[in-house]
């Protein structure tokens, strides 16, 4: 019996396309240009941040985020780059009993900008503000040490394979691959994904399926 689901944050409950846009303006280069770039690491697997480092391969991301915050023109979130699934799951899952937790890898404004949103959530915590960062195997540790359950009681949800549905699956946790997102969608089908992952769904309603007796 799954007790807690803990999610994944970016294309699984936020929409990244304003992030992206903010990343392309910063360094003055056409949107599109920026997004093409992303789904060209999208279908070799690399990390999402290698989209940037092709723009400027001497980039240090760390400092132009900073230089980015310093000028004004920093990290934002708000209630419009969230799924339109995402209050309405949470709510069901948690008025189903299900412990619900959102765990993924962003900055510690990232948390706090997702705890203002008061989302239906027992605990929002970001990698940052763990010290650690998916896929290391001590981040899932730090999963389990907050899910309160075992870990096949526990089901992490996530879009991306190599930072969410693998080292999930290799920590013992049950996995749910969403399609949403360029990860989600690109890697889907994959047969490596789909062996590795517990359930592929379409939307976070379909986790109350996945609860239910």
């Amino acid at each position: 019996m799954i007790e807690t689901i803990v999610l994944d944050v970016g294309e699984t409950l936020i929409r990244d396309d304003r992030n992206w846009r903010s990343w392309a303006d910063w360094l003055d280069v056409p949107p599109h240009t920026l997004s093409a770039l992303v789904g060209a690491v999208v279908v070799q697997g690399r990390d999402n941040a290698d989209a940037l480092r092709l723009l400027r391969p001497s980039i240090d991301i760390a400092a132009e985020y900073a230089a980015r915050e310093a000028a004004g023109r920093g990290e934002t979130l708000d209630e419009r780059d969230l799924y339109a699934d995402v209050r309405p799951a949470l709510a069901a899952l948690r008025g189903r009993g299900i412990r619900v937790i959102v765990a993924g890898n962003q900055t510690a404004r990232a948390g706090q900008l997702l705890r203002a949103l008061d989302l239906p959530a027992d605990l929002v915590v970001m990698s940052a503000e763990w010290g650690v960062a998916k896929p290391a195997p001590e981040f899932f540790a730090r999963v389990l040490a907050v899910s309160g359950a075992g870990p096949r009681s526990t089901l992490y949800v996530g879009d991306h394979p190599v930072n969410d549905v693998f080292p999930a699956r290799a920590a013992g946790l049950l996995t749910a691959h969403i399609r949403r997102g360029p990860w989600g969608y690109w890697w889907a089908d994959d047969p490596e994904v789909r062996a590795a992952a517990d359930w592929t769904i379409n939307s976070l309603t379909d986790l109350l399926d996945v609860v239910s007796p």
